[in-house]
């Protein structure tokens, strides 16, 4: 196809935004838009650019004192009857909108727009970030080319409507089973129902008082849910087996190992699997760069609820932050939209942080 990414297009980052989202990048399809991407990158000349898989990064070499990172994910969610792109207002609707192609836009055009910036800038465009951790495109970076990853400092452009949202919570999912013993149903006190025995799990889930945790003026809201329940054998059968699936959101002042622990505490007397864990992330305030960019922002940050690819940055010893235009209470959502003044304002505040004094 032909290549929607025009210098004109990418002169403004409202454009820019409208033209990502018009091109289809669902998790594992992100080739047409890493190309697009990449053809763009290719001919900047104060720009060095690579590519593994589809994913894309470029980089000046200044010989600045300092280096940032810049990433944002190409992916998006599946559509749900939002693609393409419609305007209403100063609203941009579509698949992709705030979470996270106007953060991508942000990147873009700085990366086209900026030959001499303040820091040495590695711009990062990635694929794979709404699936599972083993096609996210900077866990393949990490093990095929870690040296793109070293930097003082990193952005990750993902939907914080404007404001530094700092570190992330880490997540652990579990497996929590209740045994019993069958039985046919017409004679049920042979056996023990299993589903009957989850009450008491259930119960603990209901009760569980989450923490508040504030690490560097960032509150973080813990949270334990179950997420899914399976048992059951056939419709004659008292169950011997229930198996409840947990989601935990931890505050970033616990390793997984410290989740993990904490969940046995919770379900002790339980058979508990732990089948999904990832750290959280810190906020890395303190570092000088992190300063600077606060300063440029103008808010006080708040803590990032959820999980994102900070704490991959921050595993490595690189304090991270969360910014960017979209609005995250509609990521995902069937009317996801941003607003195109926080586009406009967003890429003025990274300019304003990126350009030389």
């Amino acid at each position: 196809m032909e290549n929607p990414l025009t210098p004109e297009v990418l002169a403004d980052p409202v454009a820019l935004t409208r033209a990502l989202v018009d091109i289809e990048s669902v998790s594992l399809d992100e080739k047409a838009i890493a190309d697009c991407v990449e053809e763009v990158l290719r001919r900047v000349p104060h720009l060095s650019t690579f590519r593994h898989g589809n994913t894309v990064m470029a980089r000046t070499d200044l010989g600045r004192s300092s280096r940032v990172v810049l990433a944002g994910h190409l992916d998006t969610v599946p559509h749900n009857d939002n693609f393409p792109s419609t305007m209403r207002g100063d609203l941009m609707y579509g698949c992709g909108t705030s979470d996270m192609k106007s953060g991508v836009a942000f990147a873009l055009h700085l990366a086209v727009t900026l030959p001499d910036p303040r820091y040495d800038v590695t711009y990062f465009f990635y694929e794979a970030e709404e699936i599972e951790s083993r096609y996210n495109g900077l866990t393949l970076v990490a093990e095929a080319h870690p040296e793109w990853l070293r930097a003082d400092f990193a952005v990750l452009l993902e939907p914080t409507y404007g404001i530094v949202e700092a570190g992330c919570q880490g997540t652990m999912r579990a497996i929590v089973t209740v045994p019993g013993e069958r039985a046919h149903v017409a004679r049920s006190w042979r056996g023990v129902n299993a589903i009957h025995g989850a009450g008491e799990v259930l119960r603990r889930l209901g009760e569980y008082q989450a923490r508040r945790v504030t690490i560097d003026g960032c509150d973080y809201r813990e949270g334990l849910n179950a997420v899914r329940i399976d048992g059951g054998v056939a419709g004659n059968v008292v169950p011997d087996r229930c198996e409840i699936e947990i989601n935990y959101r931890y505050a970033p002042d616990r390793d997984p190992a410290a989740a993990e622990a904490h969940l046995r505490e919770v379900f002790a007397g339980y058979d508990l699997a732990i089948t999904d864990a990832a750290a959280g992330a810190a906020p890395g305030l303190d570092a000088p760069v992190a300063q600077e960019f606060l300063a440029a922002v103008g808010a006080a940050p708040i803590g990032k609820l959820g999980w994102t690819d900070v704490a991959r940055f921050a595993a490595m010893g690189i304090p991270a932050l969360n910014f960017g235009p979209g609005d995250p209470n509609l990521a995902h959502h069937r009317d996801e939209h941003v607003e195109l003044t926080k586009i406009r304002d967003g890429a003025a505040t990274l300019h304003r942080w990126l350009t030389p004094a």
